[in-house]
């Protein structure tokens, strides 16, 4: 059977992020891609216009309907919106069989946030915990862990009192790093360093989304999961480089494989 994986996040109508840079990176990754939306957004690569989120039974019906009929052998979510969809996305989470990666998606670069106040206190309480692996960039790993995160020694000491939130790992990305772009991984017994140059790119749009969208894509063909991290890292860097370079603003990395 051909890998299945789902996302389950929100819309981005340039291309660059979201549900759409998911499953570009899903296919690039040789896994059949299926996707929840949780909101839309009106959005380019100048900014974040307006976010319109999804009623809640909405969401949840998309999940059903999926569940019932195709099993995912991995599922990722992103964006999320409100506490209503968070409280219903958990209570159907909750039983998966399937490893969940959890990009914890809580702002727009530019633009209105992706994760009311409200949602993110429940998203803590009820989703983080189910996660096989949580994907905070360094200001959610700090929202998170309560704790200013940034050099490698204080996302170390960030992963350790996340991992106390209840999921079985956690990946610190290091993209907005001084110097280079270390990602830091802690699976309560060891930490891993997947450390890569600074690349001076203004686009950079999705990287968060497509990086987790690999991982969950390598873990529904059975990757372990540092496997997983290492050829998804291999895989985002190649993305940044090379980027189409499209759009006026903070343009889109290539989903297609880039170059290395």
């Amino acid at each position: 059977m051909k890998p299945i994986a789902l996302t389950i996040a929100g819309s981005d109508p340039s291309g660059g992020a979201g549900i759409q840079a998911d499953l570009k990176t899903f296919h690039h990754h040789g896994v059949y891609g299926m996707s929840v939306i949780t909101l839309l957004t009106i959005q380019n690569t100048l900014g974040v216009k307006e976010v319109i989120t999804l009623d809640a039974a909405n969401v949840a019906a998309q999940l059903d309907a999926i569940l019932e009929d195709i099993p995912p052998h991995a599922v990722k979510t992103g964006a999320l919106g409100n506490a209503r969809i968070v409280e219903k996305l958990a209570m159907r989470l909750c039983a998966a069989r399937f490893p969940l990666v959890v990009d914890p998606v809580m702002d727009s670069s530019a633009g209105p946030p992706l994760m009311d106040e409200n949602a993110r206190i429940i998203f803590k309480e009820k989703i983080v915990p189910l996660a096989a692996l949580l994907t905070p960039n360094l200001k959610e790993a700090q929202i998170l862990s309560g704790i200013k995160v940034e050099d490698v020694a204080s996302m170390k000491e960030a992963a350790r009192i996340i991992l106390a939130l209840g999921p079985k790992a956690v990946l610190i990305k290091g993209g907005h790093l001084e110097g280079d772009a270390t990602d830091v991984l802690y699976d309560g017994a060891s930490f891993h360093l997947f450390p890569s140059k600074h690349i001076e790119s203004r686009h950079t749009h999705g990287t968060g989304c497509a990086f987790s969208a690999a991982i969950t894509a390598e873990l529904a063909k059975g990757a372990d999961l540092l496997k997983a991290v290492r050829t998804a890292k291999e895989f985002i860097t190649a993305a940044i480089l090379g980027s189409p370079g499209i759009g006026r603003g903070t343009g889109p990395v290539n989903h297609h494989g880039g170059k290395k």
